[in-house]
């Protein structure tokens, strides 16, 4: 089968959106993990659904699917990253968190998204654990409630440091919140999963909301373009598609907006040229 591949919009934030779609599908993408944020679809402007309406027209003129994803900086607050969540130790900002959670999907049913990310957050310093978990599960079961089985997956990110950091804790919260599916970061496993990234696909297949990929040295948590680090691509991809994964396959180089017209094709050239050793390599197995 052949996989459909995705590139986040944070890799793409000195192109206007509707350039950013066009290079997009030129170089042969099957769609745009979208990051609601102030450059792109500002979720807090007035216009926000209509500009979304707007972006799935421009899309499905393109043939690209959308994943709408949830990390921008500093969108909620302007002086600290990532803040508030949904174990930050004020309710307010709590329910901040969630009231933005769902205001995206309310803007993913606008685009037609196949998926929503999102991720837990990181405790603060003298916040219990215990108690940052009830908060956490509480919050991703009120999600579930509100906007889960719809048209899109639920799909929380575990994240190298927050609360829900590896897979195991995301099947942790999953028992706690059903109705929620995986966000498989696949380099995210080289830096604090139990799992090798192919291992992490094929254990959690029949979880996965969406998939990303990127370039990931051991133990350290920064994105690198996909032919560095130590992520085995061509397992990864030959595993998902044993896993028959139909859903986006994504691409996320935040620190690479400025050479973006350098990296995006520079990703999928990668991405081919590794399903052919994946392909060259399960052949050989059998």
């Amino acid at each position: 089968m052949s996989l459909r591949y995705a590139y986040n919009t944070n890799g793409l934030t000195s192109h206007r959106l509707d350039d950013a779609l066009a290079f997009l599908a030129d170089c042969g993408y099957a769609g745009v993990a979208l990051t609601l944020d102030v450059v792109h679809l500002d979720p807090f402007a007035d216009d926000a659904f209509a500009r979304a309406e707007q972006v799935r027209a421009r899309c499905d003129s393109l043939g690209l699917g959308v994943v709408v994803e949830t990390g921008a900086r500093f969108l909620l607050d302007p002086r600290v990253k990532h803040e508030p969540t949904l174990v930050t130790a004020s309710a307010e900002g709590r329910a901040r968190r969630l009231a933005y959670l769902r205001l995206a999907c309310d803007l993913a049913g606008a685009l037609g998204a196949e998926a929503v990310s999102f991720w837990a957050g990181v405790p603060r310093e003298g916040v219990d654990r215990g108690q940052a978990w009830a908060w956490l599960a509480d919050g991703v079961r009120a999600l579930v409630d509100s906007h889960g089985g719809r048209g899109y997956a639920l799909a929380v990110e575990p994240e190298p440091g927050m609360l829900v950091e590896d897979c195991d804790d995301w099947a942790r919260l999953a028992a706690e919140a059903p109705g929620i599916t995986l966000a498989l970061d696949t380099g995210h496993c080289v830096v604090s999963g139990a799992y090798e990234p192919a291992d992490a696909v094929a254990a959690f297949a029949p979880h996965l909301g969406t998939v990303a990929v990127e370039g990931m040295r051991r133990g350290v948590h920064d994105h690198l373009p996909l032919d560095e680090g130590d992520v085995d691509l061509p397992a990864v991809l030959a595993a998902l598609r044993a896993a028959s994964f139909d859903r986006l396959v994504t691409l996320e180089l935040s620190r690479d907006g400025h050479r973006a017209h350098e990296m995006v094709p520079r990703a999928m050239a990668t991405l081919r040229a590794a399903e052919t050793v994946g392909s060259v390599q399960e052949r050989a197995r059998l």
